[in-house]
């Protein structure tokens, strides 16, 4: 099961544009950074996948959405 998070995070992330550079934990990493992040599952990688799951999440309930 975390090994398909983790594949999705990956997926999700890939998408992004080259040349975005995203801040977190008082760093700012590339694209490129942010996947190894999360293929080492390292701290960063932990809190991209923690972000990303809370966004999805926030999809399915549909709280992003006006009603």
């Amino acid at each position: 099961m975390i090994k398909d998070i983790k594949n999705l995070v990956i997926a999700r992330l890939k998408v992004i544009p080259d040349n975005l550079k995203l801040s977190i934990g008082g760093g700012e990493y590339s694209k490129d950074e942010l996947i190894k992040h999360v293929e080492q599952g390292d701290e960063i990688g932990k809190k991209i996948i923690e972000i990303e799951m809370s966004y999805l999440r926030s999809l399915k309930e549909g709280v992003l959405y006006e009603k």
